[in-house]
């Protein structure tokens, strides 16, 4: 029988994206069965322009608004896939990519706030977050309001017929507080304003802002979601038809990523689900070794049960990720200073979500040129310790901050 002859193959049951798992939908979400040359993974499109066949085929991509390249600076077959990607593991209708997660809030508030708008925040944040919204924005007539993490009635009371959004992390950094999404979203659906929450501790494995009804969410991609230190990439996630002036903002600033970052991204998101189950074994193990441990006089982490949002994790995370911050009982910096520089395993560095661990000073690595006022009022202790804790064994790491918290 010739291959005509043969009957005819019933066509597959199609498969609900929404029933898929982690693994499966960072693996599959966003990419087309079949690929160009037929290469099992997305080719890098190193192009900054893409050419028309004539002038008809500019005019149909315009009136058409064609999902197609134009020039790079408004996006690129490399980062589209990935914005598919991410948009499928976040459960949002759109996603956006930036260079950096820096370059995604600013966009974001750019286009989204006007002079005489207010913003409220929760007080703690990334410091340079602080820095755009109180110095930068400031400039131009948007006013930020900062109230205590986690008082909502503090949050409600400062908004204004002028505010537009409420903003906050979840789990914030350094100090992984945990913000009740519900009533953060009510305190926005009550008077009407949008809500954004900055989830890069959390990931989409362990939070999910966008089901809870947030309008916004945003990550530093740079962290768990590229997860080797060797990208730098931010996202801005949503519905669709409330990012389209984000997305067209982002093609006058440019904040673009290129072509190999986003191809590291999309490489790196194929074990998201692997690596973020080990990151929050390890920063499980570790935060309960810190906290027994009689050199240290706090833990702060939310899968430990003296949390003060530990209840509140329990009930709406999935885990409690890789970063773990502890004070020494020793109130002295060159105390904790002597902790990090001891240490064997965990490398000196700012960030965080690699496989790699890192560890750092607050006071130090961030805060160093701030007043010391300026510190506490930020809740920055100079015996404060941050460890990000990568994927190596859980044994070992101990075992390096075992011998780094000896004072014989």
């Amino acid at each position: 029988m010739s291959h005509s002859e043969n009957p005819a193959h019933p066509s597959p049951t199609p498969l609900d994206p929404n029933s898929l798992g982690v693994s499966t939908t960072a693996i599959h979400g966003g990419e087309a069965r079949q690929k160009a040359h037929h290469a099992l993974t997305d080719p890098i499109v190193c192009a900054s322009t893409f050419s028309f066949a004539n002038t008809q085929a500019v005019i149909d991509f315009i009136e058409q608004d064609q999902p197609r390249g134009e020039y790079g600076r408004y996006g690129n077959p490399s980062d589209m896939v990935v914005e598919q990607k991410l948009a499928a593991m976040e459960g949002a209708e759109d996603a956006i990519l930036f260079s950096s997660g820096m370059a995604a809030l600013v966009t974001l508030l750019m286009a989204k706030l006007s002079a005489g708008d207010e913003i409220v925040f929760f007080d703690q944040c990334y410091h340079r977050s602080r820095e755009f919204c109180s110095k930068y924005l400031a400039r131009y007539g948007v006013v930020t309001k900062q109230v205590k993490t986690g008082d909502y009635q503090a949050m409600a009371d400062a908004v204004s017929p002028r505010t537009k959004m409420l903003v906050s992390e979840s789990p914030t950094n350094p100090h992984l507080s945990v913000i009740d999404l519900e009533k953060f979203v009510g305190i926005g659906r009550q008077f009407g304003v949008e809500t954004l929450i900055d989830a890069t501790l959390a990931t989409p494995y362990n939070l999910r802002p966008i089901a809870a009804g947030v309008d916004y969410v945003m990550h530093s991609a740079t962290k768990y979601l590229g997860g080797h230190n060797d990208l730098l990439a931010g996202v801005v996630l949503g519905r669709a038809s409330l990012l389209q002036d984000v997305r067209s903002l982002r093609g006058v600033l440019g904040g673009v990523n290129s072509p190999h970052n986003c191809y590291l991204l999309q490489r790196g998101l194929k074990t998201f689900e692997l690596r973020m189950q080990r990151h929050n074994e390890n920063g499980q193990r570790l935060a309960e070794f810190l906290a027994s441990h009689p050199q240290v006089e706090t833990v702060l982490y939310p899968g430990l049960p003296n949390h003060p949002d530990h209840e509140l994790a329990k009930r709406t995370m999935r885990g409690f990720g890789g970063l773990v911050t502890f004070m020494l009982k020793d109130p002295d910096w060159r105390a904790a200073a002597r902790v990090v520089d001891r240490c064997q395993l965990a490398r000196i560095g700012p960030s965080l979500g690699g496989v790699e661990t890192l560890i750092e000073q607050p006071y130090v690595m961030s805060y160093y040129k701030y007043s010391p006022e300026d510190r506490a009022r930020f809740g920055i202790y100079d015996n404060m310790i941050r460890l990000a804790c990568g994927v190596e064994n859980a044994e070992d790491l101990i075992a390096d901050l075992d011998q780094a918290l000896r004072t014989d």
